[in-house]
């Protein structure tokens, strides 16, 4: 016996309104806050991850080949945390972002859309929206300790981390040497 569209049609519109709600025991508001928390995040991380790429591309100077590399595996870095993240908010029972669109209303560290930045500005630049980001994670870290999500926040540890190593080598790249190279 053949399904009619309209069948298929309705079953589809069904399955499309039913909650991705993945099984957890964490409370209802635990999990609404976390991933709220966690979405923003994915959101600066998306945003840092394209500004840190777009100064990797757009690298210039004497120290280019330096830089260039830094930022790439800056970039990388900061691009693996994004499949984690998400995930995370789906093992929750949670929806995450879906566009570039949620991402420019979630995210939270600027865009830098201008057509030349010195190479120290790109660099000091970044090493404040880690430096942010590291607040903002352990925010995030708050909240998941209010709500007993150990998981998490054993993910956002590792996360601070390397985005204090991140902060730390932008800091280091960017101070004036002497004459003697120190």
């Amino acid at each position: 016996m053949k399904t009619s569209t309209a069948t298929k049609t309705q079953e589809l519109k069904q399955r499309q309104r039913s909650p991705l709600a993945t099984p957890t025991d964490l409370e209802a508001a635990a999990t609404h806050d976390i991933a709220a928390a966690l979405n923003a995040i994915l959101a600066d991380v998306f945003a840092l991850y394209l500004k840190t790429k777009n100064f990797h591309w757009h690298m210039s100077g004497p120290h280019f080949r330096d830089y260039h590399l830094l930022l790439d595996e800056q970039s990388d870095q900061i691009f693996a945390m994004t499949d984690p993240i998400a995930e995370r908010i789906r093992k929750i029972g949670r929806s995450t972002l879906k566009s570039i669109g949620h991402i420019a209303r979630e995210q939270r560290i600027s865009d830098n859309d201008a057509d030349y930045v010195e190479p120290l500005d790109m660099l000091a630049e970044l090493r404040e929206d880690n430096k942010t980001l590291a607040t903002r994670l352990r925010e995030v870290h708050n909240v998941c300790d209010e709500h007993r999500d150990v998981a998490t926040a054993s993910l956002i540890e590792v996360w601070i981390d390397e985005t204090e190593r991140r902060t730390w080598f932008l800091f280091e790249a960017s101070r004036h040497g002497d004459s003697g190279g120190h």
